[in-house]
């Protein structure tokens, strides 16, 4: 399976390559009041309102540095039977990798949006991406509560 590679912290984690639409370098956002401490705002992206999670404060780490990898990561989630755009901003986008190894459980109940995990079996196709380690996916369907995906696209919970 081909993903992305990122991090959080000092941690590597990887999105479904197939799931990602456009990798953007990071941008003024516009602040989101009354949004979950993870959603730091709004992308303008061609005047269409993209709503962004920080990846390091959902997974409760200090908010990312912005640095000249870090990048907003465009994927499609399925919100109130609709799919809707939203943007991941990832610290330290390190490149794509083939993960060849068996995926096993991630076993994080309190962070569904947690997956599946590679122990150290991603094989780099891109140099930056390294191989050392665990590397935990992240699962994007499972990015929002029913309750955060109406208060970002304004469908009340069913």
């Amino acid at each position: 399976m081909k993903v992305l590679v990122f991090h959080i912290g000092r941690e590597r984690y990887a999105l479904p390559l197939a799931a990602v639409l456009r990798v953007l370098p990071v941008a003024r956002l516009k602040p989101l009041p009354g949004a979950p401490h993870y959603v730091p705002g709004l992308l303008d992206l061609h005047g269409d309102p993209v709503p962004v999670i920080d990846l390091s404060r959902l997974a409760g780490t200090p908010p990312s540095a912005v640095r000249y990898d870090t990048r907003i990561l465009l994927l499609d989630v399925a919100a109130a039977g609709q799919l809707r755009r939203l943007g991941l901003k990832a610290e330290r986008v390190a490149g794509i990798a083939d993960i060849a190894a068996e995926l096993r459980d991630g076993g994080v109940a309190a962070a569904p949006w947690l997956g599946r995990i590679a122990a150290g079996g991603a094989n780099s196709t891109a140099s930056a991406a390294g191989t050392a380690g665990m590397l935990q996916l992240i699962e994007p369907a499972r990015l929002l509560a029913p309750e955060v995906a109406a208060q970002l696209f304004g469908e009340v919970p069913a």
